[in-house]
This record gives C-alpha cells, structure tokens and sequence, in this order.
C-alpha cells in the first residue's frame, strides 16, 4: 500500500497549482481521500475530502473554501487538488492520506493510510 502526493512547487501570489495523490497496492474506489497540510510550526490542517463508492461529496476547511477543489479518478488511482488564488499563507508540505471513513472522520485525521509530502510555497 503506498500513496504518492506530487506537483507541489514555487507558485507567486495568487496563482494556481494542482496537486496529485496516486495510489497502489488497494483499490482506491471505496476509499475517501483527504488533503492535508503542515505549515512551519504549525498543526497539520485538513483542507479538503472526497468520499468514496458512489458517493463522491466533499467537503472543504473555509480557509480553502471556493479557492480549491478536490476530485478523483479511481480508474487511475489519481486524487488531484486543483488550488487557485494561492496566498502565501497557503505555503506547507502537503499530504494526501485515504481510509474507509466519512470525510468528517478522515479530516479530523483518523487515515489509515498518508502518503509522503509535497511541498507547495507561495511567494513572489
């Protein structure tokens, strides 16, 4: 089982940048998959989720709230977070992480599986 986040990069103000969680070793369909950050010195946040099976709702942290979007493709084992308008506030490692749990329980942080980080800096 392993999880593979990537795309991060140097992005000004205001920019976008999509990220991609890539999975192997389970079928990713039943799982939901969480985005999190970790900003220095700070607590790992949970931005953004999307259920598994058919469900496919999502839910977002308001600090993300109309900037990203979360989406999957289970036929490729992809997650993706497009994010649009980036603030330098929104400078952290990023992880992606799945588990058969609801959003709310994922987000809180309770995954059984994270992938390793993947650093996304805002600045001009």
């Amino acid at each position: 089982v392993q999880l593979q986040a990537s795309g991060g990069g140097l992005v000004q103000p205001g920019g976008s940048l999509r990220l991609s969680c890539t999975a192997s070793g389970f079928v990713l369909e039943y799982h939901a998959v969480g985005w999190f950050r970790q900003a220095p010195g700070k607590e790992r946040e949970g931005v953004a989720c999307i259920q598994g099976s058919s469900d496919h709702s999502t839910s977002y942290a308001d600090s993300v709230k109309s900037r990203f979007t979360i989406s999957r493709n289970d036929a490729k084992r992809q997650a993706y977070l497009e994010m649009s308008s980036l603030k330098p506030e929104d400078t952290a490692i990023y992880y992606c992480a799945t588990g058969l749990y609801s959003c709310q329980t994922l987000l809180a942080g309770t995954a059984d599986d994270w992938g390793q980080g993947t650093l996304v800096t805002v600045s001009s």
